[in-house]
């Protein structure tokens, strides 16, 4: 039996054969600690570093200001944790929003208990956030805000640079948690003007447990792991070679085919879109801002369905994402939809199509074909 059509691109994605590649020699047999000081630990230290510049490269920023970390998550909570730690002198305020991954708001409620406080703001109906609500969360004591780039369910991008001014402007920390933007739209962190940024690897084409987080020349973190000292002193522990070979790797591709990339994946996702509003009519909406967004999301509501019924019926044929999950007597919506405001009787039954490099125009026709189906079933 054919494998279903993949479109949970932003879960996480494929290998890239060059990545596989590159990390190649690294699991069969570069196997020295990157510390050593003799012959074995030549080539792992120097392939730390290339996949350092690589990094950077993608970024634009100079390479001693990434450490390298298990993914995204930890990235997250190095940034947020490490500020609140280190600037618990200054304040103990942190500004954030509704729609923000676990891995940010978690850590914002994990923190608590040591008497930080954080202010979790709003976000429109097209689920972006407004700067001027920023300016009034504002405190004497706010020492860090921490908005994404980009929402992972819905694709939305936000004003990012614009809130990192307002930020810079009265000696804030800023962070954003860019897991999902990387390798789909350009990413300047000097242009963005943020003081931190998070990297996922599995979400650009390298293995998963690894990523990286960016830290500002200037912005002081509290340590995240002691030990012997690696990644600058701030996360100890012998380097994941493997994987920061096959982070490096996926960067500098992501870098290369950058322009190309978005073209395709966007052509893929509108096609997908067009497709099932031409079958389906008013009975699918888009959720999301639908220009300022990823170029591979698409989040779709079918009104009057569940989102679990859904995927039973395409599962054997289509791999997507629910936004709700429908039990017996409950519907446990999303945070993302719920702070959007998305009816119920819309948002129970939305789906996240999201297309990558390896989306074909064959199989978006016949995601099209068995997604129309499916909810013409369901729908009569």
């Amino acid at each position: 039996m054919a494998q279903p059509i993949y479109l949970d691109y932003n879960g996480t994605t494929p290998h890239a054969p060059e990545v596989i590649e590159a990390m190649r020699p690294f699991l069969e047999h570069e196997f020295g600690n990157p510390s050593s000081n003799h012959w074995y630990g030549i080539a792992p230290k120097r392939a730390v570093a290339k996949a350092r510049k690589q990094v950077a490269s993608l970024l634009k920023c100079d390479p001693e200001e990434i450490i390298f970390t298990s993914g995204g998550t930890e990235s997250n909570n190095h940034a947020i944790k490490g500020t609140a730690m280190g600037q618990k002198g200054k304040g103990n305020h942190i500004i954030t929003c509704a729609i923000e991954h676990p891995a940010v708001l978690e850590v914002c409620r994990a923190l608590s208990p040591y008497g930080f406080e954080t202010t979790s703001l709003p976000v429109d109906r097209q689920g972006i956030v407004d700067p001027d609500d920023i300016k009034k969360a504002l405190r004497p004591g706010t020492i860090l805000i921490s908005i994404m780039h980009s929402n992972n369910e819905v694709g939305t991008l936000q004003p990012v640079a614009e809130i990192a001014a307002i930020a810079r402007e009265h000696g804030i920390t800023m962070h954003t948690d860019a897991a999902q933007s990387v390798g789909k739209v350009d990413l300047d962190v000097g242009a963005l003007g943020v003081d931190l940024l998070s990297i996922a690897g599995h979400k650009l084409y390298a293995p998963k447990g690894i990523g990286a987080l960016y830290i500002r020349d200037s912005v002081h973190l509290e340590k995240f792991c002691h030990g012997a000292g690696q990644e600058r002193g701030l996360r100890a522990g012998t380097e994941n070679v493997l994987e920061i070979v096959g982070l490096g790797a996926a960067c500098e591709i992501a870098e290369q085919r950058l322009e190309e990339g978005i073209a395709h994946m966007r052509s893929l996702r509108d096609r997908l879109h067009q497709g099932l509003a031409e079958r389906l009519g008013e009975s699918v909406m888009l959720n999301g801002h639908p220009e300022k967004r990823l170029p591979n999301t698409l989040s779709l509501s079918f009104k009057g369905l569940e989102a679990n019924r859904m995927l039973e019926e395409i599962g054997l044929d289509v791999a997507a994402s629910p936004g709700a999950a429908c039990h017996s007597d409950t519907v446990e919506i999303s945070h993302v939809l719920e702070a959007m405001d998305v009816p119920l009787d819309w948002a129970k039954g939305t789906l996240r199509f999201t297309v990558g490099r390896m989306t074909t125009a064959e199989q978006i026709d016949r995601a099209v074909t068995v997604i129309s189906s499916a909810a013409g079933k369901l729908q009569g």
